[in-house]
Order: C-alpha cells, then sequence, then structure tokens
C-alpha cells in the first residue's frame, strides 16, 4: 500500500493549562547572583537547586552529617588527585575530621611516596619511555620496594608500611605526604594494587609475595571500613577501574556478613563519566538503600571546592 501526501489534521488535538503541569525547573530553584564578600557559604547558596549543584549541596549535607554522626566517611583517590597538588587539601580534611579511612592504587602510594622523598613526582612518560629510563629512579624502586617488604614481613598492609617508613625515616617533605599523615594520625590508608602495572613492579627489589601478601590485607582492612558505613559517605576519587572494583567487593563482603549499609551515599568524582564508578560506586552499592551521585568536573577545582563547603558548614 502507497501512503499519499496528507496534512495531519491538528483541530482536535488536545491541550491543558500551563499552570497545571509538573515542571523540572521553576523559579524557586534559580541561581542567585553571587553577593560580594559573602564567602565560600554565599557561592554555595547562590548556586541553582538543579542537577550538579543540587547534588553538590546534598554530598556537602551528607558529609556534614556523617561526620556530625560518627558515620564515617572513606574517601579512594586515584593517583590523578595526589599529583595535581591536592594532598595539603585532603591532609587538611584528616585533621577536621572529615576522613575516617583512605584508599588508592599503586599509582596513588607511588606519587605521595616521591613527594614526601623529593618534594615533585610525575616524570615525563613520552620523554622517558624511549631511551628506556622510564620509571627507573634509583629511590622509588630501592625505597619504596624496601618498605613494603620489611613492613608486609612485620605484619602490616602496603600503606601501614609506607606511612611507617616516611615517618620514621623523617622524609623531607612527609608533611605533604598522606601516607605519613596517616600514619602520624592513625587514620587507616589502605593500598590496592595490580601487579606489573606500577613502575616499582620493574625494578629488582619488588618482592611479588610481599605486594600480594600487603595488598590482601589492606582489602581486607578497606572492608572492615566499608563495613562501618551505616550512614557514612564513600567517595570515589579519579579510579577508573580498580578502586571501583575493590569497593564493590567490600559492599557484597559486609552484606554477606549482614550488614545493610542503610543510608550510603556514595559519590564517584572525576572529569569523565566512566562505567565502573556508575555501575560499582554510584548505582549497584546504593540501591533501594542510599543515593549515589556524579561529579564531574577537574579535581584540582572540585576537591578544594568541596573541602572548602564542608569546612564553611561546620557547626
Amino acid at each position: 500500500m502507497r501512503f499519499t501526501y496528507a496534512d495531519f489534521d491538528l483541530s482536535a488535538v488536545r491541550t491543558y493549562p500551563l499552570g497545571s503541569r509538573k515542571s523540572k525547573a521553576s523559579t524557586a530553584e534559580f541561581a542567585k547572583p553571587y553577593a560580594r564578600g559573602s564567602g565560600v557559604p554565599g557561592l554555595l547558596a547562590s548556586l541553582p537547586a538543579i542537577l550538579a549543584a543540587a547534588d553538590f549541596k546534598a554530598i556537602v549535607a551528607a558529609l556534614g552529617q556523617a561526620r556530625a554522626a560518627g558515620a564515617g566517611i572513606v574517601w579512594g583517590l586515584g593517583a590523578h588527585v595526589v599529583k595535581t597538588g591536592l594532598s595539603p587539601i585532603l591532609i587538611d580534611l584528616m585533621e577536621r575530621g572529615f576522613v575516617s579511612a583512605l584508599a588508592t592504587n599503586g599509582a596513588g602510594v607511588i606519587h605521595d611516596f616521591e613527594i614526601a622523598l623529593a618534594g615533585a613526582t610525575s616524570e615525563d612518560v613520552e620523554e622517558a619511555l624511549g631511551p628506556g629510563r622510564f620509571g627507573m629512579a634509583e629511590e622509588t624502586g630501592r625505597l619504596l620496594n624496601g618498605a613494603i617488604n620489611d613492613g608486609v614481613a612485620s605484619g602490616l598492609g602496603i600503606g601501614q608500611s609506607v606511612g611507617r617508613f616516611l615517618v620514621e625515616s623523617r622524609a623531607p617533605h612527609a608533611r605533604l605526604s598522606l601516607s605519613a599523615t596517616a600514619h602520624r594520625l592513625g587514620i587507616p590508608l589502605t593500598v590496592h594494587v595490580a601487579l606489573g602495572t606500577d613502575i616499582i613492579h620493574m625494578h629488582p627489589a619488588a618482592s611479588g609475595a610481599a605486594l600480594g601478601e600487603g595488598s590482601l590485607r589492606d582489602f581486607r582492612y578497606f572492608v572492615s571500613n566499608v563495613a562501618r558505613l551505616e550512614s557514612g559517605v564513600y567517595l570515589n576519587c579519579g579510579s577508573a577501574v580498580i578502586l571501583p572494583e575493590v569497593f564493590l567487593k567490600a559492599v557484597a563482603l559486609a552484606r554477606n556478613r549482614g550488614v545493610a549499609l542503610a543510608g550510603l551515599t556514595t559519590v564517584n568524582l572525576d572529569f569523565a563519566r566512566m562505567y565502573r564508578p556508575e555501575t560499582n560506586v554510584v548505582h549497584r552499592p546504593t540501591l533501594n538503600t542510599g543515593r549515589g551521585y556524579n561529579l564531574v568536573g577537574h579535581h584540582e577545582l572540585l576537591i578544594p571546592l568541596l573541602a572548602a563547603a564542608c569546612i564553611e558548614a561546620q557547626s
């Protein structure tokens, strides 16, 4: 059957009053101009109560409530967070009670170690790869592997081992190290590695036995930390694969032991949305029991802003 050219009859189209419709945006939720001198609280109040701005305010509130109630705040940090200079912000939050525990990957602890030791990190891979120099800093390979090997042999996890070494060896820039600060404050810091992914695995001092045992020990510490997050907050900042996978397994184990994790708030903060953080952090762990949020943006902007908002909201 062939159709013909025919105008559609609009004479009987049904309409309704605009005022009767449920709308997604209302002037009551609109942004307000920033008032000069009102500071971070004024900036926060000026944001619209819509989409990411509404989520940002909700995250600040969740962090404040978790801190006040002692419900726990666990930060998962990818290496990018460390090498973009955010350690002082996170250390300040540790000292203010906004950090119950920290988790990072192998690259994260390497950057933290180099900062503590040399006050600098993050080599130029393109420049170093051709002549075979990539990852071959002598102190990083020898001292960091040594710290892990010695610490694990004495019953510690990787995070504890590195923090202890940096403090006991009086690393020149230990005040800017998350590992050293965690050791000083008694805050758990766990390190979760995949063998072969990190530059220290290329060095002769690397021990698969120590790395594996230390990382597994840290995983079990991490599960204990996650299991305490009833009405607490977990933030995944800049880890696309390792920490989202580890977090999901920690949630599974906690619930296997009867911990409901009711009221859990999860946050993924990165400059792009990716499958594993979206699925394993934001959605699955909070389904029917909590709330998950995505904040899309650069760490070096969003984390200081989030920290400032939390500090200003303290009672």
